[in-house]
Parts: structure tokens; C-alpha cells; sequence
């Protein structure tokens, strides 16, 4: 695996509304699931050569100095550009052990993955929880697996992704689904969103997030487009994105207000949570509540 220069990993955040991550961390850079809707293939992020996965040089030393010398401990998030459980994982284990810095720093964590393997770190999750927030959040855009391997190659399918979230939420770790994107005319139907809602809710999912339609930018765009041509040429999906969206940047599915509907009720139904706010208040509250107790 090619390596890339790196000064800082560890990243403070201005905003900490998404999630409640107060910083973010990376490792590695790049990406080979080959989601077909990837957002972090657009130009604007000048990420070359996006499906070959680098590491970042030093990497552990770097995330043990930067976490010495924060003054304020905090939640970190990874997988926002970059899936920190990819295939390299296995062997260099990178992440794993990050997360025992973490744990030995007194920091918290927010995992963004598709990947199955993050299984393999619930006992160091479980440390961590002990004493700071722990989010998982598994992504799931269709209920369909075979469809699933169509869309995203490079990852499990959704029946094993549902599994890894029962794994983790036995163990109990916060775990939930990002719905995210529901792409137009191929997986923003009422089937497809109720039968991930069903199978979270039987797998122990807290939560699940949703984007009922994507973004799409320069680069990210033809390539969907590419993809569009070849596993979906009978339904004409690059002419209808085209006609339909032109060179709009949010692509919002036509069925949003009906699959709102549908998503709010069946999630208040099964007691799942969706907002936000709940979220970061469900998974953090009690950490605070220690906090204040000390004191």
C-alpha cells in the first residue's frame, strides 16, 4: 500500500452539529468500494487517483501526539472521506489501533463504515464507552442485496451489514443506519425504505439518518452517469438525472414528501430515532451527566 505525506491527522472542528464530532481523523485517503453515488470522488475535493487507498506516513505517531496535547478531550469522527475499515485494514490494522489511542486518551469516537470488520474492534468500542460517547453508523441505501453489490461493489452486502449491526448493538454500542442517499428512481421507493426501517429495528439500530435523494458535482457525476450506462441501461437513469437535474448540485427525490411521511411514522412507530438532536443527546446525555456529577 502507497503512503502519503501527513503534518496533522487529527482535525478540530468549527461545527460540531453533525454528530456532535468535535474533531475529525483520517488515516487513511482514498477509497476502493466503488460506491457508484460517491460524493468524495467530486473534483472539488482534488482527491487523485480516488480508488486507490493510501495511508497516511506516521500515522500512530502523529494521532498519539496530537491527542497528548489536546487540552480538551472531545468525540472524534472518521469515515467522513474515506472508510477507515477498508480491505488494507485487516492486515495493517491501522484503525484498531488509533481506537486504543483513543481509549487511552480519554476521547470518544464516531464511526462512519460499510464495512463488516468493524465487528472485529467492539472490545476496545466497549472500553471507550466506558468513559466517553461512542457512535457506530453503519451506511445502508437498499434493503436489496443483490442490487447492494450492484451500487456498491467494493463492500458486504446489506443482509451482512444489518448482522454487524446486531453485533455491536448486543455488545451494546450505539449503533444506527445512515439512509444515505436514496437514489432517484432506483432505491426512494416506500418498499425500499420500510424494509431497512424493519430489518434496523430487528437488528437492535437506534437510529437511522436519511437523505431521500444525493448531491452531485463535477467528476462524481460521470461517473455515476458511466456506472448508470452500464448496470441500468434499460431504464434510462442518465437520461432521466439529466433532464431532471441538469447540473444541480441536490438531487432531491420527486417521492421526498411521501417517503418523509412514510419514514416518520414507521420510525415513531418502532420507537427508532431520526432527528438529529435525539441522536447526539442519546448516545452523549449520559456522558455530560457524569461530567456534572464530578464536579
Amino acid at each position: 500500500m502507497n503512503t502519503i505525506p501527513a503534518k496533522t491527522i487529527i482535525t478540530r472542528k468549527q461545527d460540531n452539529s453533525w454528530f456532535g464530532t468535535d474533531f475529525n481523523m483520517n488515516i487513511y485517503k482514498g477509497c476502493c468500494h466503488g460506491c457508484i453515488y460517491c460524493d468524495s470522488r467530486s473534483d472539488c475535493y482534488q482527491i487523485s487517483d480516488f480508488d486507490t487507498v493510501r495511508v497516511k506516513e506516521n500515522a500512530l505517531e502523529i494521532i498519539r501526539d496530537e491527542l497528548r496535547k489536546k487540552a480538551k478531550s472531545g468525540v472524534i469522527g472518521t469515515g467522513s472521506m474515506s472508510d477507515p475499515y477498508n480491505p488494507y485494514e485487516v492486515k495493517y490494522q491501522l484503525t484498531r489501533q488509533a481506537l486504543q489511542l483513543i481509549d487511552t486518551y480519554n476521547f470518544g469516537v464516531a464511526i462512519a463504515t460499510k464495512s463488516s470488520l468493524i465487528a472485529r474492534d467492539i472490545d476496545i468500542l466497549t472500553k471507550i464507552k466506558d468513559h466517553s460517547p461512542v457512535i457506530c453508523k453503519i451506511t445502508i441505501t437498499t434493503i436489496d442485496d443483490v442490487l447492494s453489490k450492484l451500487i456498491e461493489p467494493g463492500v458486504c452486502t446489506s443482509s451482512k451489514r444489518f448482522e454487524t449491526i446486531r453485533e455491536l448493538s448486543e455488545a451494546g454500542i450505539f449503533t444506527g443506519i445512515l439512509m444515505m442517499p436514496l437514489l432517484p428512481h432506483l432505491t426512494d421507493s416506500v418498499e425500499n425504505v420500510l424494509g431497512i426501517i424493519h430489518a434496523a429495528h430487528q437488528s437492535g439500530s437506534k437510529f437511522i439518518y436519511p437523505l431521500f435523494g444525493l448531491s452531485l458535482r463535477s467528476g462524481q457525476r460521470e461517473y455515476l452517469y458511466q456506472k448508470f450506462d452500464e448496470f441500468f441501461p434499460q431504464d434510462r437513469l442518465k437520461q432521466y438525472y439529466m433532464k431532471s437535474y441538469g447540473s444541480s448540485y441536490e438531487c432531491h427525490s420527486p417521492r421526498e414528501k411521501e417517503l418523509g411521511q412514510v419514514f416518520t411514522a414507521e420510525c415513531n412507530r418502532l420507537g427508532i430515532l431520526y432527528k438529529m438532536e435525539d441522536i447526539i443527546s442519546a448516545y452523549k446525555t449520559v456522558y455530560d451527566y457524569k461530567q456534572f456529577s464530578l464536579f
